[in-house]
């Protein structure tokens, strides 16, 4: 199985009036050819920062380290491929909607108003295929814009986003995400804002394009139901950290971390059921408790969950938790 995507402890500090905050902190994981990984969490778990970090799109001032293996899709199948962490920024721009895509979470404002949909896929080839003749890019993007199954694609590139519903702007931000042949795609919310019926469709064509162009795809969001259709694996994040990874249907009926156990109960389901919140909020990065970060909000709490910041437990084969409830095992890594 080839590694498209290798992460080891990625760490993103940024600065704030009261110092430096991680809002990823120590996250490692390995993300395979063909392969869906789902990263699931509340708004504020570092899941946004960890894709923009490996995009080299982190906000000005932030400071990375780690790892983050990228292999490129015509090197050697034992090579380790480039640290994208340490790129330089002429290497990020050759690399970035060539080889590393990204879909963006509100298709409204990532789009160009004034700029026909033909014009932005368009300009998605051109920054990869400067010698390329004009009738070529048009070609390839109508291509990108069917292969993303948008009706009439000769049609809609004419058009401007403001006369395309939400869920064919987002069939437009996958299409230019996929203009030039990435291997691996970041996708961050991309069926968030849509109904239920137009968010199936596009997590049925991203499954499609998965098999068919043998991507790999980080697939990020809150919504437990979404991740338990289209992810082959999932990682938990809270507070900027990974707190528990393993296979999908593993996760889901079996969590080992009490937040996990947490958003399940919180989330709706067909049978008629109380919903129970997770009580309070995710905490200031500024202010995190001294161990585990998730003990305050946690009915199991213990004095031992004060003491310091749980390691990555075997739960299962495959499957991890970050929390001393966990029978104890070796520490895990996140692969």
């Amino acid at each position: 199985m080839v590694t498209r995507l290798d992460v080891r402890n990625l760490t993103v500090e940024l600065p704030t009036p009261s110092g430096w905050v991680r809002p990823v902190n120590e996250v490692s994981f390995a993300l395979h050819e063909g392969e869906i990984l789902g990263i699931v969490g509340e708004s504020g778990s570092g899941k946004t920062m960890l894709s923009l970090a490996l995009m080299g799109l982190a906000p000005p001032g932030a400071r990375r380290k780690g790892e983050a293996w990228l292999q490129q899709q015509d090197s050697a199948a034992d090579s380790r491929g480039i640290d994208i962490l340490t790129a330089s920024p002429n290497e990020m721009r050759a690399l970035r909607g060539r080889e590393i895509a990204m879909i963006f979470q509100e298709p409204m404002t990532a789009l160009n108003p004034v700029m026909p949909i033909g014009a932005q896929v368009e300009e998605a080839i051109r920054v990869h295929e400067d010698a390329a003749r004009q009738n070529e890019i048009h070609r390839r993007a109508i291509q990108a814009l069917e292969r993303a199954a948008l009706p009439e694609p000769e049609l809609r590139a004419r058009q401007y986003p403001h006369q395309l519903s939400g869920g064919l702007r987002q069939r437009v931000m996958i299409a230019m995400a996929l203009a030039a042949g990435p291997g691996v795609l970041i996708a961050d919310e991309p069926s968030t804002a849509l109904d239920v019926t137009v968010q199936k469709q596009i997590l049925e064509l991203l499954a499609t394009l998965r098999k068919e162009l043998g991507l790999a795809l980080l697939f990020i969001t809150h919504d437990l139901g979404v991740v338990a259709q289209i992810a082959d694996r999932i990682i938990v994040m809270y507070a900027g950290r990974i707190v528990e990874n393993g296979p999908t249907m593993e996760v889901l009926r079996h969590p080992r971390h009490p937040y996990t156990e947490g958003l399940l109960r919180a989330a709706p389901r067909l049978e008629r059921g109380e919903l129970i919140p997770i009580p309070g909020t995710v905490p200031a990065l500024s202010a995190l408790p001294p161990g585990c970060a998730f003990a305050p909000r946690c009915p199991y709490q213990v004095k031992e969950c004060d003491t310091a910041v749980p390691e990555l437990r075997s739960a299962d084969p495959n499957h991890s938790a970050r929390c001393i409830l966990v029978p104890w095992a070796k520490p895990t890594t996140a692969h």
